[in-house]
């Protein structure tokens, strides 16, 4: 089973010729309202491609709520242990997509930033019963370090996506098994714009192993005396949310399977390449059979 502990958003989507400028308003093209959240994101793209999930978070007691957790259960993730909190509003994002695919997200933590302590304490034994934890930056720092302080030193495989970033220092890193940064957040994490100098500053610090995510260029594999490069898989751009989040669940899901650290960085390659050819967060994480048919069309065996 994979667990995930993280933020459900409500993602405002806009899409644009470009970003604009300070002080200037353009025209939207158009505008969806679609599910998010890092945490609900790769929750759902867990269980998409295959793996029993469950989600732990927090979301307020209003209508978006209730679509939050509708929208998980509709995608097969369990979510009994998610808390609602009253009188608090769920949390949201808008999230800009100009016509390159690129985008730029503003977020509102909303509930999300109301997990504590007391909340880790209640789902810790059914997270030290999953074979792999993923983690985000988009709850509280503090609920996170406590969680890592009281897992158990081999169970349950820690793979942490650092986004938004955050300085590590406060956080017991040695309990990291993989840090997930992109290369954006590498350079805000270590204030070195090399990657393989700013990942093994990473190891360094305590964290086991790196990979690094750098879009079209694939990914990097930083280990204690192993430095490996993955290709991308070549795909039509659409939009490049949450492909970050299908790379972290592709991971998740060979390594639940008990596929090797490099299978299973190529797994979270095409996970995220095929995010990348539709439009939004969770529309566009793939399923299982998509995944399947993609690794096999590139020559990989699984």
């Amino acid at each position: 089973m994979i667990a995930v502990l993280g933020s459900a958003n409500i993602d405002f989507v806009f899409r644009i010729e470009r970003f604009p400028q300070f002080g200037e308003t353009l025209t939207a093209r158009d505008h969806v309202r679609v599910f998010g959240g890092k945490g609900a994101n790769q929750a759902v793209a867990c269980a998409r491609l295959g793996a029993e999930t469950i989600f732990m978070g927090s979301v307020g007691d209003d209508a978006f709520g209730d679509d939050l957790l509708q929208s998980l259960k509709q995608n097969g993730v369990q979510v009994q242990y998610v808390r609602r909190l009253k009188n608090a509003y769920s949390g949201t994002a808008v999230i800009f997509v100009d016509s390159k695919g690129n985008n730029s997200i503003l977020y509102f933590p909303g509930a999300n930033g109301c997990i504590d302590t007391s909340y880790i304490d209640d789902i810790l034994p059914h997270v030290v019963s999953a074979s792999v934890l993923l983690l985000q930056f988009e709850i509280p720092l503090n609920a996170i370090s406590y969680l890592l302080k009281k897992l158990p030193p081999d169970r349950p495989i820690v793979i942490v996506d650092p986004s938004p970033a955050s300085d590590l220092r406060g956080l017991p890193v040695e309990r990291i098994d993989l840090l997930t940064p992109n290369q954006i957040e590498l350079a805000s994490l270590t204030g070195c714009t090399d990657i393989l100098v700013g990942g093994r500053q990473l190891l360094e610090l305590g964290v086991k192993q790196v990979i690094c995510k750098v879009g079209e260029n694939g990914a990097w594999l930083i280990g204690r005396g192993e430095v490996i490069h993955f290709p991308a898989f070549r795909v039509h751009i659409v939009d490049t949310t949450a492909a970050g989040d299908a790379f972290n669940a592709g991971l998740a899901v060979a390594l639940e399977k008990g596929l090797p650290l490099d299978q299973g960085v190529i797994w979270a390659n095409a996970a995220g390449a095929l995010a990348c050819t539709k439009f939004g967060a969770q529309p566009s994480l793939p399923f299982q059979h998509e995944l399947e048919t993609f690794l096999r069309q590139h020559g990989v065996t699984f």
